[in-house]
């Protein structure tokens, strides 16, 4: 186990997305004092898009600072907490270290990494940027979805627990790298063992499935 830092805890509200009909809930901002992480997320928080986001495996989406730190030498400024529209902003950990199944505690909180986030044309609106889909991908920094485990309330500046996952270790960085490809066999194989997503593990079960 090691012990990292919540940096920040973002929430969002409904608002227009440029050049576009729908509104969105990515515009995060943080807020002072405490919060309370339910089971389906943060109350206050907007969720829209629920097709893609959301719901009890991507009920809280996490940053890491670290990757923040590198995003600052490619963007030319350093990023404020929430501007990939993410959650929680932890320090202590990076998307390349971070495996399906690993745990975050903070304070009561118990939240367990499920998948990792794909970027979307909404996030490239925010961005400002046409290609930021293609830029975010290759950077293949893409942070954590995570399942509630424990409710808890969190507040800016505590303790995060971090307690790798025992088994295969399969990190976000690896699944958002064979994003659009023809995923290995072996990959799945590995994959299923995790405590991953329920719509992932539906749908590699299934191709393990179909070769029998």
């Amino acid at each position: 186990m090691s012990v990292g830092t919540l940096v920040a805890v973002s929430v969002g509200q409904p608002r227009p997305i440029p050049g576009m009909r729908a509104k969105t809930g990515i515009y995060k901002e943080p807020v002072q004092g405490p919060v309370e992480i339910k089971t389906l997320g943060i109350a206050e928080d907007a969720v829209l898009d629920t097709r893609h986001h959301g719901g009890r495996d991507q009920a809280i989406y996490v940053y890491f600072q670290d990757d923040y730190d590198w995003w600052t030498g490619e963007l030319g400024y350093a990023p404020e907490p929430g501007l990939f529209g993410e959650n929680l902003t932890i320090a202590g950990t990076t998307s390349a270290e971070t495996a399906i199944g690993d745990r975050f505690a903070i304070g009561d909180t118990l939240l367990e990494v499920t998948y990792y986030r794909q970027p979307c044309v909404t996030f490239s609106a925010k961005m400002g940027d046409p290609r930021w889909l293609k830029r975010f991908q290759r950077a293949n920094r893409p942070g954590a979805y995570c399942r509630v485990l424990a409710e808890g309330t969190v507040t800016a500046g505590m303790d995060v627990r971090i307690t790798p996952y025992a088994g295969e270790r399969v990190t976000v960085s690896e699944l958002m790298a064979l994003d659009g490809k023809d995923i290995p066999l072996d990959f799945i194989r590995r994959a299923v063992t995790t405590p991953i997503r329920e719509k992932t593990r539906f749908k590699y079960e299934t191709r393990l499935a179909s070769l029998f």
